[in-house]
């Protein structure tokens, strides 16, 4: 008894492990590709009396086909032999058998089975290389998809990389551009309330020193309110909000406000104007213009050697534009240099030929460029004559189609009314 549990357990074995081997996925493609051709053997055979050989060798050489596109070359080559038998057994006479009556049949016979293996083999090459081709486009897609991952992180990267410029820049005004004025002011303040209060072993100020102090409070708090509308004006330019009060006024005037606003630092200098003849009018926002003329005489005395000449022009341009021009006989820009210097916040740690620090932290020339393409315009840098020197230049457009502002109605108005007296 036992040995015949043993004997009926390894019978139970093996055929569980034929089993198997017979629902692998690789000998189950041949498996079905058998089974096909059986089954149309099986629906062909009533109807052979029906339909021709060429109908029946078509419907063997589909079923190759699909095979060929489900399971590849082999199985579809196995399909397109026990097709090429069955179709010999079966339709072609005499039947039942693999003799053939008909010499025409074997033409057939061979066609059938040369078309077969072709199409079969063409079927899994297409197959496959579908495969591979959706293969590679997820690889492209994968490959695509770690780029953007990298690009993701390289823009934190940078990000986090201009972050800490710009928290370096604010410290930066902070300690100087900031603590600077504020040292002064409180030195100046104190200095005068101590006056204020005398005391026997304290000499007193003149009224000379006592306007002096007053005077740089004055000045320091001019320039803390600079850099405070400084810092403003340039978050709205970075946010898009900058708004421009257009009206029609001459160049001449623009660049007469700029000068005056500049005339405690260009004492040391040269400063000589040359405007065009027959300039038209320009229709701007003459503030905004006048603080890009004045940032760029600025930048000018800070550069340019004491006692050298800064030169201020203002001409004709192209298309409807007028150029103001500013050149001073500085170090001059690097080339290299020429488009970052309008980047907020970068100084190029430019140094004066005096060899003293320049102060500011770089807002300057961004502020001018926001305001110049707001109005439509362009700012650029080149050499200064002879190649030397820093010559920066700018361009606004004469005016647009606009109706004019009601100021400039009245104007106007006015203007014909006194052309209709005189006449």
């Amino acid at each position: 008894m036992i040995l015949r549990a043993i004997i009926c357990f390894i019978n139970r074995s093996c055929l569980r492990m034929k089993t198997m081997r017979l629902f692998n996925p690789r000998w189950m493609s041949y498996f079905l590709a058998t089974v096909g051709v059986a089954a149309i053997t099986l629906i062909l055979i009533p109807l052979r009396a029906h339909v021709n050989s060429t109908t029946i060798g078509f419907a063997f050489l589909l079923l190759v086909v699909f095979v060929a596109i489900l399971w590849g070359s082999k199985p579809a080559l196995v399909a397109s032999v026990l097709g090429m038998l069955c179709f010999n057994f079966f339709f072609l006479p005499p039947f039942y058998t693999f003799t053939i009556a008909d010499p025409q049949n074997w033409v057939a016979l061979t066609a059938f089975f040369i078309t077969a293996i072709a199409v079969g083999q063409l079927s899994a090459r297409a197959k496959q290389r579908a495969e591979i081709a959706e293969a590679r486009g997820e690889k492209i897609e994968k490959l695509y998809e770690e780029l953007r991952q990298a690009f993701e992180r390289a823009s934190e990267a940078e990000a986090l990389r201009r972050s800490e410029r710009l928290k370096t820049a604010l410290l930066e005004a902070v300690t100087h551009d900031l603590r600077t004025p504020l040292t002064s002011i409180k030195a100046s303040a104190t200095l005068l309330l101590d006056e204020s209060e005398p005391s026997e072993a304290q000499e007193t100020f003149t009224h000379e020193e006592e306007q002096t102090m007053l005077k740089v409070i004055s000045e320091e708090v001019d320039r803390l309110d600079r850099f405070v509308e400084s810092i403003v004006d340039l978050a709205r330019i970075e946010a898009g909000e900058i708004q421009l009060q257009r009206n029609w006024g001459p160049v001449e005037e623009i660049i007469d406000a700029a000068v005056a606003r500049a005339e405690p630092l260009i004492q040391k200098h040269q400063l000589t104007i040359a405007v065009e003849k027959d300039l038209p009018v320009i229709r701007v926002d003459a503030r905004a213009v006048a603080e890009v003329v004045y940032t760029l005489i600025e930048n000018a005395t800070k550069y340019a050697p004491a006692r050298t000449p800064i030169r201020v022009r203002a001409e004709h341009a192209p298309d409807e534009m007028v150029k103001i021009t500013v050149e001073d006989e500085g170090p001059g820009i690097p080339l290299h240099l020429r488009e970052r210097v309008f980047e907020k916040f970068f100084r190029g740690n430019g140094k004066a030929k005096s060899s003293q620090s320049v102060e500011g932290i770089g807002m300057g020339l961004s502020i001018a460029k926001g305001i110049v393409e707001a109005h439509g315009g362009r700012i650029w840098i080149e050499d200064g004559a002879a190649s030397k020197g820093t010559r920066v230049s700018f361009t606004v457009p004469v005016g647009d189609d606009e109706p004019p502002t009601p100021v400039d109605a009245k104007l106007q108005e006015l203007m014909a009314s006194d052309l209709d007296a005189a006449t």
